[in-house]
């Protein structure tokens, strides 16, 4: 069940809010938790029973770990991460292993193994890093664990963040868990049905229109296609991918506002960076933060030597690419960064500074589109040929671009640039707070009607509804 469903929208959120709402303050975690196993159960009813024992054993073994001292903590600090790692390499990357030896052993002549294929558990990416963060969280004493394994399977299975995000910290909404009546008045579900329906257009009318056209250019030969086309394609992906992800978590944002929860900002115009490494402080700010809190600082951070501070920066990106997606094209997309992030360090920031703000964003962002196509294409000799093709400035085959896309296109890459003019970026600051004046939230509350019923129209209309980011 994805937010841009018909199901979603005009069956579950409905019910879901009003038992919600109507449910006494002492029942509410409770019937979010259950919305929650039923939103998870009917898009993965196989793996439902799997993710509720990993929850239980991670909450009793933090609980004894927190009870615990010296080696006896550490070990089961380390049985916790292992538990949600060795989940991770077995449902995620078991396949990619599996296929990679079969293909040595071919190639050496030999048999290869015979492999029943494993599926991908909905958002497993995202709930087992949640999960390695309540016990680091809990191990260094940044807040004691919950009592309630109830709890504890709300954090972890809250349906707003669940499947894409944003990676929501345990010390972040630690407390907001076991009392939200601060946060729970009709301002703040007012904006945050506001911030919902602003990212179900961003995805509904931006990311679908402009995906079915990046789905048609991908799926051409790369050796067929004309440079315009290739060019085409991967601007059409470059902004598909940014409003249907930073759509999500507008609305995941949106909904934890509506029933009390503070999730913070994943998206910040990304694509107005001036370099790669502030381009990464404005992507998927969450896993960035994760991956600097929970990986690169306690890999020596700032604090060691160049020469190893830049391995340590290539290996969180290698790391970052792979668990992206199980294929040597994320690992290359993260390896690709890593170097970026280097060169950044070393000489490129000289570089932008000299040659001033705006050539900066245009360079940065031709990098990013390169990047993109390692992300998007299946294979990474696909995407090696599709690069070629991009630099090659010969002619081929093109897909025809209807008016519709080309106008969406205009409208996305002119809101994915905007805040690089003017004050735009404290404008929206002010828009996304949660305290606004009355006739501010009766606009907005106007406009998401508006927005929600134009996008809902759009979804009943159209058969093409993905979400890049519900297969990680």
């Amino acid at each position: 069940m994805v937010f841009s469903s018909s199901l979603f929208l005009l069956y579950f959120l409905p019910v879901f809010l009003l038992f919600y709402y109507f449910s006494d303050v002492k029942y509410k975690n409770y019937v979010a938790l259950a919305g929650s196993l039923f939103f998870y159960a009917w898009g993965a009813p196989d793996f439902i029973f799997i993710v509720i024992v990993s929850i239980v054993a991670d909450f009793y073994a933090v609980n004894v770990m927190h009870r615990s001292k010296g080696r006896k903590k550490r070990l089961w600090v380390a049985f916790s991460i292992l538990l949600n790692i060795g989940m991770l390499l077995y449902f995620k990357y078991a396949n990619f292993f599996v296929e990679n030896i079969n293909l040595m052993v071919e190639a050496m002549g030999g048999k290869p193994a015979e492999w029943v294929k494993i599926a991908l558990p909905i958002g497993i990416s995202f709930f087992s890093f949640q999960k390695m963060t309540y016990a680091v969280d809990v191990y260094r004493k940044v807040h004691v664990p919950l009592k309630r394994v109830s709890d504890f399977a709300l954090y972890i299975l809250m349906f707003p963040q669940l499947i894409a995000g944003p990676i929501v910290r345990f010390n972040e909404v630690a407390d907001q868990i076991t009392d939200r009546r601060a946060n729970e008045n009709v301002d703040n579900r007012l904006t945050g049905f506001f911030r919902f329906a602003l990212g179900l257009g961003k995805k509904v009318l931006i990311a679908n229109v402009l995906g079915e056209y990046a789905d048609t250019v991908f799926a051409m030969n790369p050796a067929d296609m004309s440079t315009a086309t290739a060019w085409m394609g991967v601007l059409a992906y470059a902004f598909q991918i940014y409003y249907d992800f930073a759509g999500y978590s507008d609305m995941a944002i949106g909904l934890g506002r509506m029933i009390g929860f503070d999730f913070l900002e994943n998206f910040n115009n990304p694509y107005i960076s001036q370099n790669i490494s502030e381009f990464w402080r404005r992507w998927h700010i969450s896993l960035g933060r994760w991956m600097r809190d929970y990986l690169y600082i306690p890999l020596g951070g700032n604090k060691v030597s160049m020469r190893r501070l830049y391995f340590n920066l290539w290996l969180v990106f290698l790391i970052s690419g792979f668990w992206h997606g199980a294929a040597w094209n994320f690992v290359v997309w993260g390896a690709f960064h890593g170097f970026f992030l280097i060169a950044d360090r070393l000489f490129l920031l000289k570089i932008y500074a000299a040659i001033g703000k705006y050539p900066a964003i245009i360079i940065t962002f031709i990098i990013t589109l390169v990047g993109w196509v390692l992300f998007r294409s299946e294979t990474l000799t696909y995407a090696l040929d599709f690069t070629a093709r991009m630099f090659s400035f010969t002619p081929g085959s093109a897909v025809y671009i209807s008016q519709k896309v080309w106008i969406i296109l205009i409208i996305g890459s002119f809101f994915g640039f905007w805040a690089a003019f003017g004050n735009i970026e404290k404008w929206q600051m002010k828009l996304f707070a949660k305290k606004q004046k009355f006739s501010t939230i009766l606009a907005m509350t106007a406009s998401a009607i508006v927005l929600f019923i134009i996008s809902l129209a759009a979804i009943t209309s159209s058969g093409f509804n993905p979400f890049i980011y519900f297969r990680f």
